[in-house]
């Protein structure tokens, strides 16, 4: 079916979502993801994890920054947490967002932090 008929039946929106690889890919495990890169020694020392996860949190700010440099989600826990503790690597799927009240139930999202 062409672009054309699909933009016609669905929305240009639509269209392109659905003829997207993305839309069509896999759920991918956050760890599979990034083993892909470099094997397990992209986040472990010799493969093996570290008894603290230190040396794992070090691996993630030298590919996506400090905590203190991200966003305003992020920025408050610089000090306190390590991303794994939120982001679970081998129980999370890449572009999983983690629920804030998993810690926190005041009811914040990470969506009404980052729009104040």
């Amino acid at each position: 079916m062409s672009n054309k008929i699909l933009s016609a039946l669905f929305g240009a929106g639509l269209a392109a979502l659905a003829l997207s690889p993305a839309a069509m890919a896999e759920p991918q495990e956050l760890a599979e993801m990034h083993a892909e890169m470099e094997g397990c020694e992209a986040c472990h020392a010799n493969g093996e994890p570290s008894a603290d996860g230190a040396h794992e949190f070090e691996q993630c700010q030298s590919c996506h920054g400090t905590l203190a440099e991200m966003d305003a989600v992020h920025k408050p826990h610089d000090g306190n947490l390590m991303c794994a503790d939120c982001h679970a690597p081998h129980d999370s799927n890449v572009g999983d967002r983690p629920a804030c009240d998993s810690c926190h139930d005041d009811g914040r999202t990470a969506d009404s932090v980052l729009k104040k």
